[in-house]
């Protein structure tokens, strides 16, 4: 095993910043319950409200409509349910529209009953029409609101959706719309009102805070999901449970540092660029997914034909590379992207990702093509354990 690794895999999980792990210490020490009235409760709320106002400016949002969750999924469960509120008045959601293309907890529609799950067609190239979506949004309109619910970047791809424009057709169609912006915050500039969201689902540790930590921001408070996690009160009754300190104030040390790598992203992108000239020198057959479609900088994701990605993962890991063959939470298990079916290109189930983050340097770039062409050198579909 190579005592220094080159990590290539930070749509997964971005590192941990040395900014969140200090503010995860100091609230570590600082202890108290968030909602005791006491110092300690009041120094511990403190450090809450502080990460909500820093977790509000990375997307332009207001402070007191972020909604502090476990994680990203956690905040797709709430709002993929039929059952809402609008203002004290229960609220019935009729339909859920994702995208073919989402990421797992959106696709899976929630609480939603399946025949109320309407999946949106993404093209080859991994984009969404938004007359498609209009088409679509028409012939399975009935009485009552609907929710359109689709990812602002792919995280397999890195595919970046016309945002406003489908919130546009959402909008006209009466529907909410939701936007899961895991993957674009910190790459791409996010504000909840210019892009027309009702609500954005972010998360702590793909901008380098820590694991379990989430969020839903909403664009107003008016109209919200029931809670999914009832208890005490905390988040404004919006989701209970003791509040966790320690994950939010990383979360929020994150948030800030997120919000000025925006303008830092050229520099990701000649980098990530490079990794696919040497793709294409090394296998000029490859196909690289997406690549004719606006994509987050950091992003590749592509094939080698007749290399086996799995077999691939193992080889580069071994050469001290830690990428993906698909989406991490899917890349344990045997069997085509749902990502790469949804763009038509199912017959290419076999595909690596590459996503890079600010401290991918170039002798990063330079390890992985070296294990590119050891790997495609020892053959495609070769056992490299055994080579």
């Amino acid at each position: 095993m190579h005592a220094q690794r080159a990590y290539l895999d930070y749509n997964a999980s971005a590192p941990l910043l040395e900014t969140a792990r200090a503010a995860m210490l100091a609230a570590l020490d600082a202890g108290g319950n968030a909602s005791s009235v006491h110092a300690e409760g009041r120094a511990a709320r403190r450090l809450i409200e502080e990460a909500r106002g820093a977790v509000a400016a990375l997307v332009g949002g207001v402070a007191e409509h972020v909604v502090f969750t476990s994680g990203a999924s956690e905040a797709a469960s709430m709002l993929t349910s039929p059952d809402w509120r609008m203002g004290r008045a229960p609220l019935r959601l009729e339909r859920l529209f994702v995208a073919a293309s989402d990421h797992p907890c959106l696709l899976d529609g929630g609480r939603f009953a399946p025949e109320n799950v309407h999946r949106l067609p993404v093209g080859r190239d991994g984009l969404l029409d938004p007359e498609t979506v209009r088409a679509v949004l028409a012939k399975n309109a009935i009485a009552g609101k609907s929710l359109v619910a689709i990812h602002a970047a792919n995280n397999e791809t890195g595919v970046i959706q016309p945002i406003a424009e489908i919130a546009s057709v959402a909008k006209q169609a009466g529907a909410l719309f939701a936007l899961d912006a895991v993957q674009a915050a910190g790459r791409i500039p996010l504000d909840i009102a210019d892009l027309g969201a009702d609500f954005l689902i972010l998360s702590a540790h793909k901008i380098g805070g820590p694991k379990g930590a989430g969020a839903l921001v909403a664009a107003s408070g008016l109209v919200m999901p029931e809670p999914l996690v009832r208890g005490g009160g905390q988040e404004k009754g919006h989701r209970g449970g003791t509040e966790n300190v320690a994950a939010i104030a990383g979360f929020g040390a994150a948030a800030r540092e997120a919000a000025r790598a925006v303008d830092l992203m050229d520099g990701v992108r000649a980098l990530r660029d490079e990794a696919e000239r040497a793709i294409r020198e090394i296998a000029p057959h490859a196909t690289i997914f997406g690549a004719a479609a606006p994509r987050l900088a950091n992003t590749s994701f592509f094939a080698v034909p007749g290399l086996k990605a799995e077999t691939a993962q193992i080889g580069f890991d071994l050469a001290g590379i830690a990428l993906s063959a698909g989406s991490a939470c899917s890349s344990g298990k045997v069997g085509p992207s749902h990502v790469l079916a949804a763009m038509g290109h199912g017959e290419e189930a076999s595909a690596l990702r590459l996503s890079l983050g600010l401290a991918t340097e170039v002798g990063d770039i330079e390890r992985f093509a070296t294990a590119l062409r050891g790997i495609v050198a020892r053959g495609a579909g070769q056992d490299i354990r055994a080579a």
